[in-house]
């Protein structure tokens, strides 16, 4: 099995022919590119792989954003203060095939705290 250098798709075998001739040949049914069978072809180019440093991904929510009043709210108690009403995010802390956490922060003493679910 072979894939198109350009577009990644598989090559299909098409019958070509050429003047008296019939031969096989591989064409890409996207982009149209044709190769003879037995032929090299020049190789896929590699897209650069960038590495985030995981301190990068994590969402934090300051003080600025945090007056915006754009998260949602929920009614849970908040454990320093007692009020009953929080903004509520959620994070991917951990892998991805587990549950992300969720993050509260009180609406009267700004008191963040997390719930893991």
């Amino acid at each position: 099995m072979e894939f198109c250098p350009k577009c990644g798709s598989r090559l299909e075998p098409k019958k070509s022919k050429n003047g008296k001739e019939a031969s096989i040949v591989l064409v890409c049914p996207k982009d149209g590119f044709t190769k003879e069978p037995g032929k090299k072809a020049e190789p896929p180019k590699v897209g650069k792989v960038i590495q985030h440093n995981p301190t990068q991904l994590v969402a934090v929510i300051g003080k600025e954003e945090q007056k915006l009043r754009t998260l949602p709210t929920v009614r849970i108690e908040c454990p320093k203060c007692g009020n009953n009403t929080a903004y509520v995010w959620q994070v991917q802390t951990r892998g991805s095939d587990e549950s992300s956490t969720q993050f509260l922060r009180c609406t009267k003493c700004s008191y963040t705290f997390r719930e893991y679910s």
